[in-house]
């Protein structure tokens, strides 16, 4: 890997990002009556798009909100022009990866799926609540504002193409109410939430929700790992795997995801009791096996819709052969324009022959000279890869990501020796269960703790 080219500074990247920055302090102190300082950094937006096809529609935009006669069509050209910078950030940095690992790359975006019309009155319903959250800003949030998301919520539930939406305000809602009032706070996620407030924003306009075009995978299914997400509420499992064509066609990279619903209590191993019953695969995995697919739907930016009725169990295949092997000629999906944003970069790589350098501001590798901080944050609780694992190991499966200005690597299994002979440790070994102590104790732990809730919740329903 050229890990020279992951150190490397990208050309205008700290001025999209400076632009950005700036539209972001404007929604702390909100857009009703702008002060002199936050129209600098409505004006440094417009001028960042400048040579865009957005160029008239914001600079008019953030004329009229430093004025305080902005309406929600300029909020809008706000929200896409922001989202306009990070996805030429998170262009500039997957251009930069691939190159790095010298893998090919699917060309153009996405292509569109045909979707039914969505219900126009709930959509405008939301862009005048995330409009009058803009106007009040960060620190002018209270309960009576933030309430007002709740019958919207409520609304777009029973309606399967607005869900997505409905989740993000629902949790966006939900964050902001714990945070409430505004005026106390000593610290603002504001890169966060302007995140979450652009996003929604965007995801209101007709079609912009709309899925990517839908096919069928069949063929061989070889895993790579799970990137395991948890929330208080909710747990998601998203498998990582090339994908082999049964045509002969060429290799793709896919992901297969999982979630369910989860109390906060149940936490560690508990989680993947609650995932297991809806996703086989996750057997699979923890057993170090491929899958046959048939006709397995899948989105052309290389998501698996998964259906265990068209997914049946095959040969072993070991992750980190398969990353040697496979991995190494399996094209990256496109990105739908909506979904460009540099969080959402999470690359499968194969590192090998590093040196490991523990220091006072974290675990880092040394490859080709260049320093690769890794993220044992993001390992999960729920498996037997640890800190010191990766400490000790010589070679490392995970998924590269670009955080805090900087390149990361997130592990999601490492080799390492043990007795003179290569032991593989993967984060997500108790996926689908276990033999091994350390997991058995988890298991039981988490399986005592659901007992628990279920009888609580059993009593609550008798009364």
């Amino acid at each position: 890997m050229r890990a020279d080219l992951l150190t490397d500074p990208v050309e205008g990247l700290d001025d999209a990002l400076a632009a950005v920055d700036g539209f972001d302090q404007v929604l702390v102190g909100g857009l009703l009556r702008p002060q002199p300082a936050q129209a600098v950094g409505l004006a440094g937006l417009a001028d960042a798009v400048a040579g865009s096809p957005l160029a008239g529609r914001v600079a008019e935009a953030a004329e009229k909100t430093a004025a305080g006669a902005a309406d929600e069509d300029h909020y809008m050209a706000l929200a896409a022009a922001r989202s306009a910078l990070l996805g030429s950030v998170h262009d500039a940095l997957v251009e930069r990866v691939e190159e790095a690992v010298g893998r090919p790359r699917a060309e153009g975006p996405a292509a569109a799926a045909d979707g039914a019309e969505r219900p126009v009155n709930l959509l405008v319903a939301v862009r005048g609540w995330l409009c009058d959250l803009a106007r009040a800003g960060w620190q002018g949030i209270d309960h009576e504002l933030i309430g007002g998301a709740a019958p919207v919520v409520t609304a777009m539930l029973p309606e399967p193409g607005l869900r997505r939406l409905a989740t993000l305000l629902d949790g966006f809602a939900a964050e902001l109410a714990a945070s409430c009032p505004g005026a106390t706070l000593e610290r603002i996620p504001v890169r966060r939430w302007a995140d979450l407030w652009s996003r929604a924003m965007l995801l209101t306009l007709p079609g912009a929700d709309r899925a990517t075009a839908v096919g069928e995978a069949t063929g061989r299914l070889l895993p790579l790992g799970v990137d395991l997400h948890e929330h208080a509420t909710a747990v998601q499992a998203q498998v990582h795997a090339v994908f082999e064509p049964a045509d002969g066609g060429t290799p793709r990279l896919v992901r297969a995801g999982v979630s369910a619903p989860k109390p906060d209590t149940v936490v560690g191993a508990g989680l993947w009791q609650l995932l297991r019953p809806h996703m086989s695969l996750l057997a699979a995995v923890s057993e170090g096996r491929a899958m046959e697919l048939d006709a397995m739907p899948v989105t052309a930016e290389g998501d698996l819709i998964w259906d265990d009725a068209r997914a049946t169990q095959g040969d072993p295949a070991e992750p980190f052969t398969t990353a040697r092997v496979a991995m190494r000629t399996a094209v990256s999906a496109p990105v739908t324009p909506v979904d460009r944003h540099p969080a959402r970069i999470a690359v499968p790589v194969l590192l090998e022959g590093y040196a490991v350098e523990d220091e006072a501001e974290g675990l880092a590798f040394r490859v080709a000279g260049e320093r690769l901080a890794v993220d044992t944050g993001r390992m999960p609780a729920a498996g037997p890869l640890t800190a010191d694992a990766v400490a000790s190991s010589a070679a490392c499966l995970g998924l590269l990501r670009w955080d805090a200005g900087r390149f990361l690597l997130q592990p999601l299994a490492v080799e390492r020796t043990v007795r003179k002979k290569p032991v593989a440790v993967h984060a997500a070994a108790w996926a689908g269960g276990t033999a091994d102590k350390a997991g058995v104790r988890a298991e039981k732990a988490a399986t005592d703790a659901v007992n628990v809730l279920r009888e609580r919740a059993g009593r609550l329903l008798r009364k």
